[in-house]
């Protein structure tokens, strides 16, 4: 079985008792991943799974789950279900999009990391916070009035028209 199909088997298997222990083992062996990334600045992720796994000191599955979670923001996603022990990854992160996904994910003990001053000034990350929240607006359009000219430009009125069958 592959380490993604054993990751997704995993993360869809928790219980009620499982699922604090688990989701205690994943939070903290992924911040610790990150940490050390955004400490050395390491935008290009590169290495055996197995080793990378053992130098984070996560269970392989446990960093194959951070690999799932970083696909959004890497420049060139990995094909997941073809991930071994044994696969070389190099993973090229995008540090604007991954800290505008861990805002989208509402990841708080990750955008929260002190590490992330080295990468970003706090003026940056609020514009980039600022951007988050943009695309979470909705904009409604003027609603168009049964007696208004339809919109499709017949010169009927709306109600005549397209509205018709509305």
């Amino acid at each position: 079985m592959g380490l993604y199909k054993e990751w997704t088997n995993l993360l869809n298997g928790q219980t009620k008792d499982t699922f604090e222990d688990f989701w205690k083992e994943y939070s903290e062996g992924e911040t610790a991943i990150y940490k050390d990334i955004l400490a050395n600045k390491m935008n290009n992720v590169t290495g055996k799974v197995s080793d990378l796994a053992a130098k984070y000191g996560v269970r392989e599955v446990i960093f194959m789950g951070f690999l799932d979670g970083i696909q959004t923001s890497i420049n060139e996603p990995t094909d997941l279900d073809s991930v071994t022990s044994d696969t070389e990854i190099s993973l090229d992160i995008d540090f604007e999009k991954l800290f505008f996904n861990m805002l989208k994910a509402e990841a708080d003990y990750l955008f929260t990391l002190e590490e992330w001053d080295g990468i970003f000034s706090e003026e940056k990350r609020q514009e980039i916070a600022t951007e988050y929240r943009r695309s979470r607006t909705v904009v409604k359009g003027k609603k168009i009035g049964r007696n208004d000219p339809c919109p499709c430009g017949s010169g009927k009125k709306y109600k005549h028209c397209c509205g018709k069958n509305a």
